[in-house]
């Protein structure tokens, strides 16, 4: 059954779209959308199994989709990736550098561990920033292409506990506003979305340690409920489409008013 956010989806026919993180989550979602709206899909992932799960969600048969592994952190996979993509589909129209992780335990910002600390970063930051070194030189051989890159709610604002995963995100968010503005007379749009906190299997795992974790989190959410990967998935391609074209170095918040509450 479709989800009512993705009930009104762009006509992307011909088009070409990359999703990191795509095999769960955020990333499954969108690698979905893309496809029910016509796109060509690579899904890429660590995690060849749930990317092959993706696929079979997305009940495709056809040459369609393609699962490619990525590791986000490894600048040679990210190559790779767009190289696969356009040979296999011929261009590269969208990407939505997604794959992200939380650094699993809260510590105070002195008390992080190093190998914690580069986790993170590279694989929240570094490897947004690798997405977008091999996907835009190949946008800029058709003149256009949008790029979405996922940040947080974390990246607008500061949440204790959590410094990698805020740096990380505050990183991504002027990451995105540096290259919209240095590629936005190319016809390259570049924006981030800031979720706040999704019904994932990142969210379960993140919030399932400690009785009463969910209910300590709703508490910020001004809507009374967390945010589902379709609503995301469905920013994820408005901002792609053609309803979205005079919209670059963008962060949206999509976050059921919480960061209304904390500001």
């Amino acid at each position: 059954m479709t989800h009512p956010a993705l009930t009104t989806t762009p006509d992307f026919d011909r088009r070409v779209a990359i999703v990191t993180g795509a095999g769960s989550g955020i990333g499954r979602a969108a690698a979905i959308a893309f496809a029910a709206a016509g796109a060509s899909v690579v899904i890429a992932d660590l995690d060849e199994r749930t990317s092959l799960e993706t696929r079979e969600l997305i009940g495709s048969t056809s040459d369609r989709v393609v699962v490619q592994r990525t590791d986000v952190r490894v600048p040679g996979d990210l190559e790779h990736l767009v190289a696969e993509t356009v040979r296999a589909f011929g261009r590269l129209d969208f990407a939505f550098n997604n794959a992200g992780v939380v650094e699993g335990s809260t510590a105070k910002a002195a008390d992080v561990e190093i190998s914690t600390w580069q986790r993170v970063i590279d694989i929240n930051l570094t490897g947004v920033w690798l997405g977008m070194k091999y996907q835009i030189p190949e946008m800029l051989k058709s003149g256009r292409g949008s790029i979405v890159n996922t940040a947080s709610v974390a990246g607008l604002t500061g949440m204790g506990g959590s410094a990698a995963y805020v740096a990380s995100k505050h990183g991504v968010i002027g990451l995105t506003k540096a290259a919209a503005l240095d590629y936005a007379s190319s016809g390259i749009r570049i924006n981030a979305i800031c979720p706040a906190a999704i019904k994932t299997p990142m969210l379960d795992a993140s919030i399932g340690v400690n009785p009463g974790d969910e209910e300590y989190f709703l508490q910020f959410e001004p809507l009374g409920r967390f945010g589902e990967p379709e609503e995301i998935a469905a920013t994820a391609l408005w901002l792609c489409s053609d309803a979205a074209a005079f919209i670059t170095g963008h962060a949206l918040a999509v976050d059921g008013g919480a960061l209304a509450g904390w500001q």
